[in-house]
C-alpha cells in the first residue's frame, strides 16, 4: 500500500485522497475530529453557509427510511460572520482542505457570501448549493433552472479565483446539460448529486413524518441514481465530477470512480459510523495494491461498455 498514490485532482484542487466529508453531515468539522484524524482525509465540505444565521425548519426534520433517510433541516447555519470568527480558527489546526458550501436565497447573496469568504486563506475552494429556493421567484429552486445555474456560476466566478464546484440537483431531466452550462460559465467541477425529493407519512395519524412534508432523500437507496448521473455527466461533459450519494464503503467509492468521479463525498454514512472515512481510505489503498494500480486516479471514467 505504501507504493500506492491515492492523490487526485479535481480541476485545480489537489487532494491527498478522493475521500471528502459531505456538506451537512459533519457540521463544520470540529465534531468529527473526535472520531477521525482530519489530517488523513481528502477534505471537508462545510455545512451550508448563508450570509446571515438561519434557524432552519421546525422539527421533525429527520426521518429514517428504508436504506436511507429524509431530511429537511432548512439550511440551519451560523452565518458567514460567526463561521469566520468561531469555526475557522479550529479548522486551522488541521492540514485538510476546507471547501465552503454556500447556500443562498438570491443571486446577490451567493455573490456576497463568496466575496467575503474568498479572502480567508484557509478556504481551499467553494461548493455552491444551487438547490436552494429563489425567494424572489416564489420559492422555485435555482437548481432546476438551467439559466439560473449558469447565472449563479458566472456571478460567483467573477468574485473568486478559488476552485469553484457547483452541486447539482438530480431532480432534473438531463443533468449533463446543467454540467455543460457550469463549465461554460467558468465552474471548475460539479458535485453530483444533491438529495432526491422524498416524503413519508405516518399510517396511523395520516400526517407527514416531516414537518416540512418534503425532505431530501439520501443514503444507500439513492446510490444507483447517483452513479447513473455521474456516468451521464462524465460521458457528455469534460468537467471533473465529485460523486455523492449513498456511499457506505470503499467498494462504493471505486464504483463511483469507474463511472467517472474524480473524488467522492461521504454523507449519511457519517451518522452510522463516524470513523467510516479512515476505513474507506484504507480499503482504497488495499484495492489499488491488489489490482496493481499505482495511482487511484487511473480509475476515473475507466468503465468498459461493450
Amino acid at each position: 500500500m505504501n507504493n500506492v498514490d491515492l492523490s487526485v485532482e479535481v480541476g485545480p484542487l489537489k487532494l491527498r485522497n478522493p475521500v471528502l466529508l459531505a456538506s451537512g453531515t459533519v457540521g463544520y468539522g470540529n465534531e468529527m475530529a473526535e472520531f477521525i484524524d482530519l489530517n488523513k482525509i481528502g477534505g471537508i465540505v462545510t455545512k451550508s453557509l448563508s450570509l446571515k444565521p438561519r434557524k432552519g425548519n421546525p422539527p421533525q426534520r429527520i426521518v429514517e427510511t428504508p436504506a436511507g433517510m429524509l431530511n429537511a433541516i432548512g439550511l440551519a447555519n451560523v452565518g458567514v460572520e460567526v463561521f469566520i470568527k468561531e469555526k475557522i480558527p479550529f479548522l486551522k489546526n488541521f492540514d485538510v482542505p476546507l471547501i465552503c458550501n454556500i447556500a443562498a436565497g438570491t443571486f446577490e447573496e451567493y455573490v456576497e457570501c463568496t466575496k467575503i469568504l474568498t479572502a480567508e486563506e484557509s478556504i481551499a475552494a467553494f461548493e455552491i448549493n444551487v438547490s436552494c429556493p429563489n425567494v424572489k421567484e416564489g420559492g422555485l429552486q435555482f437548481g432546476n433552472n438551467i439559466s439560473a445555474v449558469g447565472k449563479i456560476t458566472a456571478a460567483v466566478r467573477a468574485v473568486t479565483e478559488k476552485p469553484l464546484i457547483i452541486k447539482l440537483s438530480p431532480n432534473v431531466s438531463d443533468i449533463s446539460e446543467f454540467a455543460k452550462v457550469v463549465k461554460e460559465e467558468g465552474g471548475d467541477a460539479v458535485s453530483a448529486i444533491n438529495t432526491l425529493v422524498g416524503a413519508s407519512f405516518d399510517i396511523n395519524t395520516r400526517k407527514p413524518k416531516i414537518k416540512n412534508i418534503h425532505g431530501g432523500l439520501s443514503g444507500p437507496a439513492i446510490k444507483p441514481v447517483a452513479v447513473a448521473k455521474v456516468f451521464e455527466i462524465n460521458r457528455n461533459v469534460d468537467i471533473p465530477v465529485i460523486g455523492v450519494g449513498g456511499i457506505m464503503n470503499w467498494k462504493d467509492v471505486i464504483e463511483f470512480m469507474i463511472a467517472g468521479a474524480s473524488a467522492v463525498q461521504l454523507g449519511t454514512v457519517n451518522f452510522i459510523d463516524p470513523t467510516a472515512a479512515e476505513k474507506i481510505i484504507s480499503g482504497l489503498g488495499e484495492y489499488c495494491t491488489k489490482n496493481n494500480l499505482q495511482n487511484i486516479s487511473a480509475l476515473t471514467g475507466s468503465y468498459v461498455i461493450d
